[in-house]
């Protein structure tokens, strides 16, 4: 397995603007207004001349299958080597980027993360563990794994490329298929196969999941350096240097993703999801809301409801 170019490694730790795109190369939409696109990455990465920096998409995963030759990737703060067959996954909000060498091939899948978790947590609720954790494996060069997941991203093509009613339906489907196989494949793999983390990477993932299990708490900085045994300023560092942004913007985007995602898939008031979100009161959630979005969370709602009856 080739270990990734130092070249390349030094641009990369200095970087401290990590750009937001829908996909590489193209602004972000506010909303993030597409549900799902689909790739071969001969179509795109060659235009960068096979590598592409580090990135994140606020509002979409992405998950890769490389079929041919090999390169690396970056997830967050860790370089993981790939050689074909290489599955990974990047959720919505974590920091990625790919070196490929020239003649690889595979396939890119870009989904909008907020209505998958929303299937998920009707359907499979377990599935939103694999819907947000940054994933990089190689998979043996024979066997089960690959053959089980191509059919399906070959599927999600012809879906994307009929263009027909039902499109968005079927496509998303047809991705919470593609991420049900990708938890099957976690249980089922031996940890040996997968690298070795750094101790950075390990306490910027065990801080993802302190948010995850207090965001609704409202818990401050120090609270979660507490937790991972460390102090604010440490935290801080951390966050800023691996991710580009503080720590306090890491919790406030998890909130913010999980406030959408309510606004738009349920049905709870404003003032219950302030209340679940542990906001003092309505108003301070919509001065919060409106800071990050530019929009009241009530307009919010209406303008994402109206898109997504567009789409049907």
């Amino acid at each position: 397995m080739p270990a990734h170019s130092n070249e390349h490694t030094p641009k990369r730790q200095r970087s401290r603007r990590i750009p937001n795109y829908a996909l590489y190369g193209d602004n972000a939409p506010a909303g993030g207004s597409n549900m799902f696109n689909f790739e071969w990455i001969p179509e795109r990465s060659p235009l960068y001349g096979w590598e592409i920096d580090p990135h994140e998409h606020q509002s979409l995963i992405q998950i890769l299958m490389l079929t041919e030759g090999h390169g690396s990737t970056l997830l967050e703060d860790v370089h993981w080597p790939l050689r074909a067959p290489a599955l990974v996954v990047a959720p919505a909000g974590r920091v990625h980027g790919f070196d490929f060498k020239p003649q690889v091939n595979g396939v890119v899948v870009t989904a909008a993360q907020k209505p998958l978790e929303a299937m998920a947590q009707i359907v499979m609720p377990e599935l939103l563990n694999t819907l947000r954790k940054p994933l990089a494996i190689n998979l043996p060069e024979q066997g089960r794994y690959s053959d089980g997941l191509m059919p399906i991203f070959l599927s999600i093509e012809r879906e994307w490329r009929l263009a027909a009613p039902g499109q968005v339906a079927a496509g998303l489907s047809l991705i919470t298929a593609l991420l049900v196989q990708i938890a099957r494949l976690n249980e089922t793999l031996e940890p040996s196969t997968w690298p070795a983390q750094s101790r950075k990477a390990l306490q910027l993932e065990r801080f993802r999941d302190l948010i995850d299990e207090h965001m609704r708490h409202r818990w401050g900085v120090s609270q979660y350096a507490e937790q991972l045994g460390i102090s604010a300023g440490q935290l801080t560092r951390l966050t800023q240097e691996s991710l580009g942004k503080s720590s306090n913007a890491l919790i406030n985007e998890r909130v913010l993703v999980e406030a959408q995602r309510e606004l738009i898939y349920t049905n709870s008031s404003i003032k219950q999801i302030a209340d679940g979100l542990g906001f003092e009161d309505e108003s301070y959630f919509g001065r919060f809301f409106r800071k990050h979005t530019g929009l009241s969370p009530l307009s919010f709602r209406d303008q994402e409801l109206e898109r997504l009856r567009s789409t049907q």
